[in-house]
């Protein structure tokens, strides 16, 4: 198949696994996979403008890592800072927009202001939107939005019969984009991790064993062409119209 030929997600998500056993087989500190880990998101990211997708969601850092050492936790953090401070300049330059997703209260004041900063300056690029999942989990997202619904019915501003899933969707992350096309998951875990539980109802499920510093361009056209080779009837019977 042709790049001419091939159909190309509108939304590709990726949860970004096998940092830390890539350094452990090197005999290295975790930390150094998670740098290592920053190196192929670059990698990615531009060539993922470069195929026209149109929304790319990475899931850097979900509400259950806090749970590791606190020393990785911190080397996390502060990698995150470093790439706010030398990658948004880049990313601006190349008209993408940096978008975060998840509960970025639990962050310092310092990085919340990083985080802002960043997302006003690539607000009104018109290139990729790239999403960035930060202390982010499904169920926290679904709960969130769910809390919004039942604060509206409260005060009297929608209805039971006004609460369809139309609208419980426009309530939560990313509600302004398309639904997740393909997800990819690196490092050979087969499962979501509760990584956008809502958005992924009908998305095509790509696994593989690569551990995330070593994924690269020729992985990524071989999950694309797995999507392409997926029939995707989201619920219903072979439609030309939904073959992509």
């Amino acid at each position: 198949m042709t790049q001419e030929e091939r159909c190309i997600p509108s939304h590709v998500a990726i949860i970004m696994d096998g940092n830390g056993r890539w350094a452990q087989k090197r005999n290295q500190l975790r930390a150094t996979g998670h740098r290592a880990g920053l190196k192929a998101v670059r990698k990615i990211v531009a060539y993922a403008a470069s195929l026209k997708i149109k929304v790319l969601t990475l899931y850097a850092f979900s509400s259950e890592n806090w749970k590791r050492p606190p020393n990785e936790v911190s080397a996390l953090i502060s990698l995150f800072i470093y790439a706010l401070n030398r990658e948004i300049k880049k990313l601006h330059k190349n008209n993408v927009r940096l978008n975060i997703i998840g509960d970025i209260s639990y962050f310092s004041e310092h990085l919340q202001n990083l985080i802002v900063c960043a997302q006003n300056l690539t607000k009104n690029n018109s290139g990729l939107v790239l999403n960035i999942a930060a202390n982010y989990g499904g169920r926290w997202d679904i709960l969130q939005s769910a809390k919004k619904m039942a604060m509206q019915f409260k005060n009297g501003e929608i209805t039971l019969d006004e609460m369809t899933e139309e609208h419980f969707s426009s309530a939560m992350s990313m509600s302004e984009f398309p639904e997740v096309d393909l997800v990819i998951r690196t490092g050979g875990e087969y499962r979501i991790s509760n990584f956008l539980l809502w958005q992924t109802a009908y998305s095509e499920l790509y696994f593989t064993n690569t551990l995330w510093p070593d994924f690269n361009q020729t992985l990524f056209d071989e999950a694309i062409d797995a999507f392409n080779a997926r029939e995707r009837r989201f619920g219903g019977i072979h439609n030309k119209e939904h073959s992509c």
